[in-house]
Formats: structure tokens, C-alpha cells, sequence
């Protein structure tokens, strides 16, 4: 069954909203792990997440007896998209919260589909449409928005979390970039599993690097931990992937625009984090350039496959 045969559904929608609170709620959830008192160091906080989720994942693909051996190409796809999305992703996230607050790393890390485009355009050696030029340029007007409070203050460790999340959003749209153009025959569950797994080697080379060292977290913190192992690493993961068997794939990819709203306001309400007027208007755009990035891509496939 393609994405056009499929008609919304009371199960389709509710893996969805799974996937809206958690992945959303994510985010809280790697603030509180993180927290200065009694939190896990970033990276041991990635690794130890990635590596309890990534084998469970691979022992649920022997059950079901699932084909685990990756081609060459397959492993090369797997070792890049891991390393990004996991390391260059998640971790980047996971360090910046240290201070940034948790609804503003959701919001850039929001603008993910911006960076996508401009990877794309490099790889094809391409210029942007002028639609999605604007989009783009959109986008990170909110992105500008949105970290000129911090920018403004001049505090140095701020701005460098800022510059992190970053970061973290090319990290995302390069390995997404990889991931969709070197697609791995893999089950989704057993491709998961081995990204983490070597998300899991890759942040063992990094607390190596910075010397992170493990002291025994708080109660709360080992509730975050696994809230986001079980619930953002397994559940919604799974959710994810039952959604989009079950809706329409434009349904199911309405879920970035959802994610850093919930994120926003869950750190309001858990956390007591600031919901500004450049909050506001930043989000806005944000969510706008997304809006305009989808709208021009999907613009441009129906014009390529109507010759």
C-alpha cells in the first residue's frame, strides 16, 4: 500500500501522538539528565542511552530472526548516519543543555528540514529555487531571532551552547541526507539498532577525548535516563514507524512542526523556563522556513513527476 492509498485512522493517529509528547518531550528529559547536581556527563549520558537501547533493538531483530548482515554500502551508511544522528546530533544536544534551555534546543534543532536543503543543494552543486531561498533565508532569520537575547548578553559559555545546537542541526541534516539517499535494506528496527550501537562506539571515542568520568546520578536523573531510553530510543521509535505503515506520510512528517511546541511548553511549565516574545516570534519563523522548505520540495517533485 503507497502513502496515497492510505485514509487517516484512530491507530495510525495515535502512534502518532505518541510520537508528538515523547519526541517532544524529549528534550526535558535530556535537561533533567544533564542538570549540574547529580546529572550524567553528556557524552556518558549519550552512550549509555544508545547502547542499552541499540542492543536491545538488535536482540528484538534475532527474535524475529530478521537479516542482520549489512552489505558494504549498508555499513558505510550505517557508520556515517550513526556517528551524525547519534554523536553529531544527540550528543552536541545532550552537551548544550548543560546550560541552554530545553524548549530553545528543540526550536533550532527544529530548522533540521533548512539544513537538509542547503546539504542537497551542495551534494546536487544546485542553487535553491528563489521559494526556497526565501524559506531558507526564513528560517534562519528565526534562528537569529531566537538567540539574540543570548547574543546580547555576551556570555561566552551561552553562546558557545548556542553554536553547539548548531551544529547539532548539521549534524542531523547530513546524516538524513545520507540515510535517505543510501537507503539500507535492513529492517528499520535492526537499522536502528546498529546506528546506535555505533553512536554508542563513536561517544566512547569522545568522553575517551574529554576525559568525562562517571559519578552515580541522582534518583531523578536515572528516571530521565530511562524515560529517554525506553520512551524516546524504543517506543516512540517503534510508534514512528507504525505511524507512517498507517497514515498518509504527510500526516506523519507534521511531527517537526509539533515536537518543539510541546518542548516549549513543558519547559515551561516542569522547568519555569522563559517563554519571551523573541521565543514567540523566533518559533514562528522558524516553523515558517520548515513550512516553506516541505512546501517547495513537494512543489518540485510534483513538477518532476509530471515530466
Amino acid at each position: 500500500m503507497n502513502s496515497t492509498e492510505k485514509n487517516i485512522n484512530l491507530p495510525g493517529l495515535l502512534n502518532l501522538f505518541v510520537v508528538y509528547i515523547v519526541w517532544g518531550s524529549t528534550y526535558l528529559a535530556i535537561r533533567v539528565a544533564v542538570q549540574e547536581d547529580g546529572g550524567f556527563a553528556p557524552f556518558i549520558l549519550g552512550f549509555s542511552r544508545v547502547i542499552v537501547a541499540g542492543t536491545l533493538l538488535i536482540l528484538w531483530g534475532v527474535l524475529r530472526k530478521e537479516r542482520l548482515k549489512p552489505n558494504r554500502q549498508e555499513t558505510i551508511t550505517l557508520v556515517v548516519s550513526g556517528l551524525t544522528l547519534w554523536v553529531g546530533g544527540n550528543g552536541l544536544v545532550s552537551w548544550a543543555e548543560q546550560r541552554a534551555n530545553s524548549g530553545l534546543a528543540a526550536l533550532i534543532i527544529a530548522a533540521t528540514p533548512i539544513w537538509v536543503a542547503i546539504v542537497e543543494a551542495m551534494i546536487d552543486r544546485k542553487l535553491p529555487t528563489l521559494r526556497m531561498t526565501a524559506a531558507l533565508l526564513i528560517g534562519f532569520g528565526g534562528i537569529a531571532v531566537l538567540t539574540t537575547p543570548t547574543l546580547r548578553q555576551g556570555v561566552r559559555a551561552d553562546i558557545i551552547s548556542i553554536v553547539a545546537i548548531l551544529l547539532a542541526g548539521l549534524s542531523w541534516g547530513i546524516g538524513s541526507v545520507v540515510q535517505s539517499r543510501r537507503p539500507v535494506a535492513l529492517t528499520s528496527v535492526v537499522s536502528a539498532g546498529y546506528q546506535q550501537l555505533i553512536g554508542a562506539i563513536g561517544f566512547g571515542f569522545v568522553i575517551l577525548l574529554l576525559g568525562e568520568t562517571w559519578s552515580m546520578p541522582s534518583p531523578g536523573v536515572w528516571l530521565a535516563w530511562g524515560y529517554l531510553v525506553i520512551f524516546g530510543s524504543l517506543f516512540a521509535f517503534t510508534a514512528f514507524i507504525r505511524a507512517l505503515n498507517l497514515l498518509p506520510t504527510k500526516i506523519v512528517m507534521t511531527y517537526p512542526y509539533v515536537n518543539p511546541v510541546i518542548a516549549v511548553f513543558l519547559g515551561w511549565l516542569i522547568l519555569k523556563e522563559a517563554v519571551t516574545p523573541w521565543t514567540l516570534a523566533g518559533a514562528a519563523l522558524v516553523l515558517l522556513g520548515v513550512a516553506g522548505v516541505f512546501y517547495e520540495r513537494a512543489r518540485l517533485e510534483r513538477a518532476h513527476a509530471g515530466g
